[in-house]
């Protein structure tokens, strides 16, 4: 049985006549708190990225990549687990969780006197990962109907700009104190945001009542942490090796278990029928496409414009890491540009499906122009901008079709599958595009020239940037597919004497 969907969600009546029906400081205040602590997500990845050689050296460690996996791992493996426990129990108590145990790890992280107690820090922190699709569903219940669409579009789209300060940041603190103040940077901004939140950002008033589906939840997480290892190490171990295998493979058996457990338990961790739904299924197959495309084009282009043009292969000036943020800035500007676009016209009746074809339109002729010139500073900034545009308005547009398609009651447990979309797809995509680049794009250059660093030929660069423009265009397709009309979950009215509300699909 469903319902038409309604603009800001489908709260019950009294609820949503309960809130305030206007911005007001407080809830600006809310939103920006929101969306630092997303900041901080949005750098984490990329500032531990500039402190590794520090922290192998340091360590005098060669298993560095560990230190990027585990914070990818443990937030993909959690994610599910977090969202229906923030269903039941409420989005902001979890997202304040959240907070606090990647608060702590960081802090583990910044006092770990061997690497293992880092990685085990980095793990802990891995759970800033599900306050993406927290923060957007919270932000549903929360504000004003009005108000969600712009609000849930500037909290996504808004982790773009921090992009453009955060290496001058990074090389200050690592310059100036050390690769430790990178994780004290995150202690003490986490604890102050956390407390931020605490103080401006109500509960929701939505519960899903259900049990708990333990197993699910195990074979959900483990499956998702074996495909991840497999894609993450496959390169270094090679794809035919035992240990690949055995992690990719086992991955997917429990990933196919817990489809088999899913159909047959009365309360699953993940309701199988709102996901079989062709809006859930293929906003969170557009979602992974849209974060893939980001996640191997910002991987790519520091690449391309850091090399030296002295080195003769077609590409590259020779930038360095300020020099590169010429590059960031717009990518940055216009992902949020592209968050607001879809923020303001969802808000005025405009259906987000076509805002994120638009945007996967966008995203692919970028990232096609991008692969056949790219000899220029002018035009790659260019095409750079289109790759933005067109992740902001992905980015924004996802969550507010998810708040079309699923109920309160579902939204964050729902959403948190979208979010595993989000995570596998940028992890794999760089792989498929640096497997085919290291087989046969490989520049032929002196060793004693290269400083033990890898140069790739032209071609290597194009066929690259042409995956991302064909990533793109798949997030294209599901967005055409994605229904004319969506239609909502139906869910009954909060029970009398403040039970919480049942969320069923027939």
């Amino acid at each position: 049985m469903v319902a038409p969907a309604q603009p800001g969600g489908s709260l019950p009546p009294q609820v949503q006549d309960a809130l305030p029906q206007r911005w007001t400081p407080r809830l600006i205040f809310s939103l920006a708190s929101i969306v630092l602590v997303l900041e901080m997500l949005a750098i984490s990845y990329m500032m531990i990225s500039m402190a590794l050689p520090s922290i192998a050296a340091h360590y005098q460690t060669t298993q560095g990549a560990w230190l990027l996996t585990a914070f990818l791992l443990v937030g993909a493996m959690a994610a599910p687990l977090v969202g229906k426990l923030a269903d039941m129990y409420g989005k902001r108590k979890l997202l304040l969780a959240c907070i606090a145990i990647a608060a702590l790890g960081s802090f583990l992280s910044a006092v770990a006197s061997s690497y293992a107690v880092l990685i085990a820090g980095r793990c802990l922190t891995g759970l800033l990962i599900p306050c993406l699709f927290l923060s957007y569903s919270l932000i549903r219940d929360v504000f004003p109907a009005k108000t969600v669409a712009l609000a849930v579009s500037i909290a996504t789209s808004g982790m773009g700009l921090i992009a453009i300060p955060a290496p001058f940041i990074t090389g200050w603190l690592i310059d100036n104190h050390g690769f430790r103040s990178i994780f004290w940077f995150f202690v003490i901004g986490l604890v102050v945001l956390g407390g931020m939140i605490f103080v401006s950002t109500s509960e929701s008033p939505v519960r899903l009542r259900s049990r708990l589906d333990f197993l699910g939840a195990i074979l959900l997480g483990g499956g998702i942490a074996g495909i991840l290892i497999g894609i993450s190490f496959g390169p270094t171990w090679g794809w035919k090796s035992g240990s690949t295998l055995i992690y990719l493979l086992g991955g997917i058996a429990l990933v196919v278990a817990w489809l088999v457990t899913a159909g047959t338990v009365k309360e699953p961790l993940i309701d199988l029928k709102v996901l079989r739904q062709r809006s859930v299924a293929f906003t969170a197959t557009a979602a992974g496409f849209m974060y893939g495309v980001s996640g191997l084009y910002t991987m790519l282009l520091p690449m391309l414009a850091m090399t030296p043009a002295i080195m003769g292969l077609g590409y590259g000036f020779g930038v360095d890491a300020e020099g590169f943020a010429i590059f960031q800035a717009p990518i940055g500007a216009l992902t949020v540009v592209g968050g607001l676009i879809v923020g303001i016209l969802v808000g005025r009746n405009v259906r987000p499906r076509p805002l994120l074809a638009i945007g996967a339109v966008s995203a692919a002729i970028g990232c096609a122009a991008t692969a056949y010139s790219h000899d220029s500073k002018g035009t790659l900034i260019l095409f750079a901008g289109l790759v933005g545009l067109g992740m902001g308005m992905g980015y924004a547009a996802v969550p507010n079709l998810l708040i079309e398609a699923v109920p309160p009651q579902l939204q964050a447990s729902t959403a948190s599958i979208v979010g595993v979309f989000q995570s596998v797809f940028p992890a794999a995509l760089p792989v498929i595009a640096f497997t085919v680049m290291n087989n046969s794009h490989i520049a032929p250059i002196p060793p004693e020239m290269t400083g033990g660093f890898v140069f790739y030929t032209d071609k290597g660069f194009q066929v690259a940037f042409l995956i991302a423009a064909a990533a793109a265009v798949a997030c294209l397709v599901a967005a055409l597919l994605l229904p004319r009309r969506i239609e909502q979950v139906q869910v009954p009215a909060s029970q009398v004497d403040g039970e919480p509300a049942m969320a069923t699909v027939d």
